[in-house]
């Protein structure tokens, strides 16, 4: 049952891309180590640095690290029903959002923004997305589009309460709500994968761009809906901005996010 928030937020977010760093207080960014252009296992000798530390495998032609992401359980002893967990691998095919335009006026470009209405959070268990069949790109004119997902995370406040409305229309109390003054925007490659950390609160996947993007997800869940996943809703008011109208497809190195299209 998803609970919608009594009092509605007025934030607009503007979503960076994707790094380790940025990402650290939500969970992990799963970001390959080495530079797309090498294509040889380099000698012993010469293994770059990394934490964790790489080492030779598959009769030296890999580059082993681990671990790169935790796998967390805290079901045991930890969740009210006392139901023990399992980790489960999904597989979720996410289908490209409908942005919405907003009128940027006279001589201003129209933008488009995605419309964050549910953020959700997993108590006991962390998740992890992981983006598979990239080589299969669809087209655009004579592009080849890069696969995009808009990443929206919130910690949680901690031994807080907010009032919400259950859809009987009758008023409940949110235990541990998001905190919305923390809340942050972040674009991932099709190249990367990310770990949602323990309580993270965090909107369901949002794929930019024009084609399909197929994640496995990896969690604990124990079959209870209300330890497994929490939901809170927002009637408006919580956006993320994806700048000019059209833009959506590419990241700039540069301090914009969004290119136009060609």
């Amino acid at each position: 049952m998803v609970s919608v928030l009594t009092s509605n937020p007025t934030v607009t977010l503007t979503p960076e891309p994707l790094t380790e760093e940025n990402f650290a207080p939500f969970g992990t960014a799963v970001v390959s180590p080495l530079p797309r252009e090498l294509n040889i296992a380099p000698e012993s000798s010469c293994l770059p640095p990394h934490n964790p530390t790489p080492v030779l495998a598959n009769q030296n032609s890999a580059l082993k690290y681990s671990p790169i992401s935790p796998l967390i359980d805290r079901y045991t002893n930890l969740c009210p029903s006392g139901q023990p967990s399992e980790a489960r691998m999904t597989m979720f095919c996410c289908f490209p959002r409908v942005l919405r335009t907003v009128s940027g006026g006279p001589q201003m470009p129209d933008r488009e923004v995605f419309d964050v209405r549910i953020l959700e959070r997993h108590p006991f268990t962390n998740q992890t997305f992981i983006p598979v069949d990239l080589s299969a790109h669809s087209k655009v004119g004579d592009d080849e589009e890069e696969p995009l997902f808009l990443i929206v995370v919130a910690p949680t406040l901690k031994w807080r309460t907010a009032t919400a409305e259950n859809e009987a229309g009758e008023t409940v109390t949110i235990r541990d709500p998001p905190d919305l003054n923390n809340i942050k925007a972040f674009v991932a490659r099709g190249g990367q994968a990310v770990t949602y950390g323990v309580g993270t609160w965090h909107a369901p996947m949002v794929v930019l761009g024009h084609r399909r993007i197929d994640f496995v997800v990896v969690q604990f869940v124990n079959g209870v809906g209300g330890e497994d996943c929490q939901e809170v809703a927002f009637k408006e008011g919580l956006v993320v901005d994806l700048g000019r109208e059209g833009q959506h497809g590419r990241i700039e190195k540069g301090p914009r996010l969004w290119s136009p299209k060609l």
